[in-house]
Order: structure tokens, then sequence, then C-alpha cells
């Protein structure tokens, strides 16, 4: 199968015979903002290693590349992108995966007293996945519920107040569904509930970042041919169980830009909220 995250370098070597033209070489630094002329696709760099250089562009998009000569283009001038050289002591990206300014290194803050509560183990570890630098650096632990039926319990147990707030993020959240009614019974000045409108989290993820042009329909229950959606998203890749597909799936997504903006929009202000 093609390995969806590289681009075809369609200036790699082969072909032509001609003599080779030299062209400058250039650190792949983060920041810098190149172009790669075999796609015309431009940006800035966020990331480089040994397989290729990732470039995210004005719109969020991200794209890998990889090197080759003469295969980008800096302030209009033809360069070789190579691997910057490693700095001393550990090296920290320009960016974290959710696309926050890196700080400098050092141990998680203290555990906040303010908790996310997400669906499922699938949620906590894709928010771990894409924030996760961001949730040790400010110190909130994302903590599974296994549903949300008895989400007014969980919050009367959570006893939220002003410095102990509370974020929930709800899959399908939206107008007429169960999810709705259940979170419109929760009021309280300091838990805040967002959500995306998907059946479920892996659907947040772009179908870009899993090589599909899009997830497949799967008919409800009491429809003909219906099914859970899940069993049937199983059922539509091949997968034997649950847990291998999402391995699959949480495998493609490397920074917010894998997902689906409303899932990035929902996690922010939950963010935000916890710590304003």
């Amino acid at each position: 199968m093609k390995d969806w995250r590289y681009t075809q370098d369609v200036l790699a070597a082969g072909g032509s015979r001609r003599r080779a033209v030299n062209h400058p070489e250039r650190p792949a630094d983060p920041g810098l903002a190149v172009a790669h002329r075999g796609s015309d696709f431009a940006g800035r760099i966020v990331s480089a290693d040994s397989a290729g250089v990732r470039i995210r562009d004005a719109f969020g998009r991200s794209r890998v590349f990889r090197y080759g000569v003469g295969a980008f283009e800096v302030a209009g001038e033809i360069v070789t992108l190579v691997r910057p050289r490693a700095a001393p002591g550990p090296a920290r990206p320009a960016l974290t995966a959710s696309g926050s300014r890196a700080g400098p290194q050092g141990p998680a803050q203290v555990a906040r007293a303010s908790r996310v509560y997400v669906e499922g183990v699938h949620d906590a570890e894709l928010l771990e996945k894409v924030w996760g630098d961001d949730l040790r650096h400010l110190g909130i632990v994302v903590e599974p519920m296994d549903g949300i039926d008895d989400l007014a319990v969980l919050v009367d147990a959570f006893r939220p107040g002003p410095r102990r707030r509370l974020g929930i993020l709800v899959d399908h959240l939206v107008a007429g569904s169960k999810e709705q009614r259940i979170a419109a019974a929760v009021r309280h000045p300091d838990v805040l509930i967002t959500g995306h409108p998907y059946v479920d989290v892996w659907q947040a993820v772009r179908p870009k970042a899993l090589g599909i042009p899009a997830w497949p329909s799967i008919p409800k229950p009491g429809e003909p041919g219906g099914r859970p959606w899940k069993e049937g998203i199983c059922a539509a890749f091949g997968a034997s169980e649950p847990g291998a597909l999402w391995r699959r799936i949480l495998a493609g997504v490397h920074d917010f830009t894998d997902l689906e903006p409303e899932m990035v929009g929902a996690v922010e202000r939950l963010l935000d909220f916890l710590t304003e």
C-alpha cells in the first residue's frame, strides 16, 4: 500500500542524464519559508527528520516531502534542503503537535484540580497525541468517562468550583441528539461542555490522514443493512477488532492538521476555559 504520508518527489534522481546542476544546500530549519517545486506547495517548515520535511501552509494544511537535489525554493532561489544539524542538548520542535509554540523542556506542572472528561479511552489517547505537551505544561489531566449516560452524576461527584473547573468533550454533540439532551441538563458556571458533530472520535480524524477520500458511509441501525457505526467501519476496513483499527487510525495522526476543525476548536475552548 502506498505510504500516504509522503508525496512523490518528481525531481528525484532518474530519467534525464544531463550534467547535474549544483544547488546550494540549506538546513531545513523549523520556521523557514519554502516552496516544493514539484507540487507548488508552499509554507513554513514545521519539522525535519531523516525521512523528510513537514511543511504547513497558510491554511493549516500539512504535508511531508522527501529531500531531493534542487527540490525546493527559498526566497526564489532553488536549493537543496538538508536535515539540520542537531543542537547540543535535547532538541525541541518549534511547535507542539497542537500548533502551540514549544517552550523550554522541563518537568510537567503539578496537576491542577481542574480536569477534562472525555467519553472513552480513544478520546483520551487522541488528546494525548496532539495536545500532550500542552496538557503537561498546563498541568491538566484527561480522564475517560466510559460514555455520558451518567454525566449529571459524574459532574455532581466532581464538585466543580471556581478553582476546580471541569471541561467535558462530547461526541456527536448536534441538535436533537441524545448527547445534546444529556449535555443540556448539566448547568454549572464552572463546567463547560463542548463537542464535535461526529458519531465517534474516530471520525474526527481527517480521511486524508488515513489515505482515504472519505469515511465509509454506514447505514444506521434500523435502516436496511444498518449496524453500529464502529462495527460497520471495522468491516469496511477489514479489521478484526476495534483496537487494531484504532491503532492504525491513531498512527495516521501527527498534529492538529490531521483532525477536523470542529474537534480542534472544541478542545482548544476547553483548555482556555480551564486556564483562564
